[in-house]
């Protein structure tokens, strides 16, 4: 008697990488202007997350600067949407086997999960080796967390194109 493994149809769908990379990076707009708008209603400045950023970078000493700098800023954008588009192009690659099933509900959900390791693994994971970081834990950054892998994974459900086979 011969055993036959039939593979699932959703093992059969290849991802859309365009449109993982454009989804991670339209969510990571999406956290920053959230971040923006908290810090600005907290009373604090609007540049204190992109220094935090920078500094994984350049170093924790970057932190005792007063001075605003242009670079510094572009520095820690570059950085957040190369990390935007990591993290698309990860849950677009995790999304891809399941969607041809699945509508915004479930994506969107499987999104806020992402979202919430996201946040597990930026405040708590890699807080020993970025201390700094841990001091943003909170309400905000758990939200905005949430809302990047929601934004993200829905974002990325309306622009693969569907159909595509490995």
């Amino acid at each position: 008697m011969e055993l036959h493994l039939h593979w699932p149809h959703r093992m059969q769908h290849q991802v859309d990488w365009p449109a993982a990379a454009v989804s991670g990076f339209a969510a990571g707009a999406v956290l920053m202007v959230l971040e923006l708008a908290w810090a600005a209603a907290g009373g604090r400045s609007p540049w204190a997350t992109s220094y935090n950023i920078a500094a994984i970078v350049m170093g924790r000493e970057l932190l005792q600067s007063p001075v605003f700098s242009i670079g510094i800023v572009i520095l820690a954008l570059a950085i957040h949407y190369a990390l935007g588009i990591v993290f698309g192009l990860l849950l677009g690659s995790l999304l891809s086997n399941y969607l041809p099933g699945w509508g915004p509900v479930e994506v969107t959900s499987v999104g806020a999960v992402f979202g919430l390791a996201l946040y597990a693994l930026d405040f708590y994971l890699l807080a020993p080796l970025f201390p700094w970081i841990a001091e943003l834990r909170g309400g905000p950054a758990f939200m905005a967390h949430l809302v990047f892998g929601m934004s993200a994974a829905l974002l990325y459900w309306k622009l693969q194109r569907r159909g595509a086979k490995r």
